[in-house]
């Protein structure tokens, strides 16, 4: 035991705290085929994955802004579309009070018209009337008078 010191005890004073043998390379290269299987069996599926998620969200991201676009344009196609529409409307609403108004006027004058010419008719009738009435009268008062005249001239001889 007491050999087996010594020797440990030779050996730490020859290297000191490092010592550059061949464990220096083993070890370096132990590391480096770590980070490649490390690369080769994780990162690189991690990466792999990441890389196919941020693909997908840019596509997604992409197709949605012109979906956006598209709504948008279809959006101000129908604003325009529907206030052609009201334009359109209020035109047909005023081209229809216009000749409603235009026939109502028409047939206003025509009734005015029928009004005033059986007015004229029943004012000739009344005039004819009363014509016919003066003059029946005016024989009656002539009879009359000419009784009375009678009368009294008779009287008197």
């Amino acid at each position: 035991m007491l050999s087996q010191t010594l020797l440990a005890a030779e050996v730490a004073e020859k290297g000191g705290l490092f010592d550059f043998d061949a464990t220096l390379p083993l070890i370096a290269i132990q590391f480096l085929l770590l980070v490649a299987v490390l690369n080769a069996l994780f990162y690189e599926p991690v990466t792999r994955t990441m890389d196919g998620r941020s693909d997908y969200i840019r596509t997604t991201q992409a197709e949605a802004q012109d979906r956006l676009d598209k709504v948008v344009a279809l959006t101000r196609q129908y604003e325009t579309e529907i206030s052609q529409a009201r334009l359109k409307a209020q035109q047909l609403i005023a081209e229809a009070e216009a000749a409603a108004a235009r026939i109502r006027s028409e047939k206003l004058a025509v009734v005015q018209a029928e009004l005033q010419e059986k007015l004229e008719a029943a004012r000739v009738r009344v005039e004819e009337e009363k014509q016919a009435a003066l003059s029946q009268l005016q024989q009656q008062v002539d009879a009359i008078a000419a009784q009375i005249t009678q009368k009294l001239l008779g009287s008197t001889r």
